[in-house]
């Protein structure tokens, strides 16, 4: 079975949704004092999210920018919610090794401090790039040139 290029958006906002719903788990585990299990969902939404990075830069390298079709007030919408994911995207790439880092070190407190900060980003651009994607691709789709 092989994946066109024009599928990748479906894999990709599949990879976002599964990585919100392990970084939730990741959170609920935490919580409850149950960190091997937090430790196993931020590992593996840790590989997803790389996995995520790896289609979307393939994508993005073949396919170029979408554009969006949605017209009036939907268009501000969609483009603040978008700007604001890019901008929380950015910020993870730093903020995702390092707090991974301060646990790997067992630098508890250290990796507590950052990851108040990592996670809320991490799930909005989770959420934020499922969103996107549904306005973009299902809701408000480009038709022309």
């Amino acid at each position: 079975m092989k994946i066109a290029v024009s599928d990748l958006p479906h894999v990709m906002a599949s990879l976002n949704g599964l990585s919100v719903v392990l970084l939730s788990l990741g959170y609920i585990f935490i919580r409850q004092g149950h960190w091997q299990r937090h430790r196993a969902c931020m590992v593996s939404a840790l590989c997803v999210s790389g996995a995520f990075l790896v289609v979307y830069l393939y994508y993005k390298a073949n396919s170029g920018f979408a554009k969006f079709g949605g017209t009036g007030w939907i268009r501000p919408l969609y483009f603040s919610i978008l700007i604001a994911h890019i901008i929380g995207a950015i910020a993870i790439v730093p903020l995702v090794p390092l707090t991974v880092y301060r646990a790997l070190r067992q630098q508890f407190d250290k990796h507590r401090k950052i990851a108040r900060w990592t996670w809320p980003i991490w799930i909005y651009v989770g959420v934020s790039g499922v969103v996107v994607y549904i306005m973009a691709v299902h809701l408000y789709p480009h038709h022309g040139s």
